[in-house]
């Protein structure tokens, strides 16, 4: 027999897009055990697994499948010397939360990844990143069930492949594996601030700050965040909508050529990343409203739902922008958000 299982339930409250689509059978799991005797009794049938919600579209009016909540708390010390410390945050724990935390305590490595939305365990299945840092350079290793087999082990940073708001979790293994926790080394002295990507450095200075502290500058990302990005809980988003394309450079110097204006940033070798929200804009979408979908006054790469907006709808206009970015440079921008139903496990 299922423990705490809700029927008809709806997800508008575990979702940042606020969608109302319903869920048949809800299950809130609550440790390792919990779920592995739920997988069990599921015997095969397909499911949905959720965390903060803040990374998924619901696509359709219902999930006809059981949709798992990942609910699971607790954050430990697990080892500290003069310089560093390895932390370890279950998956159920709220991203900013646990970063407030480790500011708390004085480590250091997470700061630039502040007001993040969304949960612990979904942030290496996107390897989350903002403002020059990814989860990948402080990650040491990730808890996982497995799903087919329920052994529970840990994958190591290498293990995860971690890409460009990518890793396993999203490409080859997708499906395999279900985090319960994750594993971080910190720095506790000689804390390496990261300051120059975006307006990092031009808020500390604002604010009168030479002599930053990690407290700093997460404050510092905080409040650009605030100011550039809607809060889902007063307007509902999933936060970037679209990755930023990254090309090689001599496509980039063709583009550059036809739009001089077109900002681009060096990645490894020969590839730029070129902002999606600048191409987006350009055509003309940014502040763009229809029915109860639109693009974000301030922000190009966010799609907001105005109230009553459907997965649907959401993915007619997200289809048209990247419609309208390939005809005007080329350039196939990606989801970034997750949908339900390619999100699917099944236990084989």
């Amino acid at each position: 027999m299922l423990l705490n299982v809700t029927r008809d339930c709806s997800l508008k409250s575990y979702n940042s897009f606020a969608i109302d689509s319903m869920a048949k059978t809800f299950i809130m799991i609550d440790s390792s055990s919990n779920l592995f005797k739920v997988l069990d009794e599921l015997n095969g049938e397909p499911f949905l697994v959720l965390g903060g919600g803040s990374n998924l579209l619901l696509d359709k009016p219902s999930v006809d499948h059981p949709v798992l909540l990942i609910n699971n708390k607790g954050i430990q010390l697990v080892e500290q010397t003069d310089d560093s410390a390895i932390v370890c945050a279950q998956a159920g724990e709220n991203w900013h939360e646990f970063v407030c935390w480790t500011i708390d305590q004085g480590y250091g490595g997470l700061e630039n990844l502040s007001l993040i939305p969304g949960n612990v365990g979904a942030a290496p299945v996107q390897n989350i990143g903002a403002y020059g840092v990814e989860l990948k350079n402080t990650l040491l290793q990730v808890e996982v069930m497995n799903v087919s087999s329920g052994e529970v082990k840990a994958l190591q940073n290498v293990d995860c492949a971690f890409g460009y708001r990518d890793s396993i979790f999203k490409q080859d293994q997708r499906g395999q594996w279900i985090i319960l926790a994750a594993y971080f080394r910190l720095t506790r002295k000689h804390h390496q601030l990261q300051l120059d990507y975006g307006p990092i450095r031009q808020q500390l200075q604002q604010s009168g700050i030479n002599d930053p502290t990690i407290r700093d500058v997460s404050n510092a990302v905080i409040a650009i965040r605030k100011e550039r990005l809607p809060d889902p809980v007063d307007l509902p988003n999933a936060g970037s909508f679209f990755k930023n394309p990254v090309v090689m450079r001599d496509q980039y110097e063709s583009l550059k050529s036809r739009f001089p204006d077109m900002p681009g940033f060096q990645q490894e070798a020969e590839a730029v990343k070129i902002p999606a929200a600048w191409m987006i804009e350009y055509c003309d979408w940014k502040g763009m409203r229809k029915g109860y979908v639109g693009v974000h006054e301030h922000h190009a790469l966010v799609l907001v739902n105005y109230g009553n907006a459907t997965g649907e709808a959401i993915i007619e206009m997200a289809t048209e922008i990247q419609n309208s970015v390939w005809q005007t440079f080329g350039i196939a921008l990606e989801f970034e958000v997750n949908l339900a139903t390619e999100t699917m496990f099944v236990r084989s």
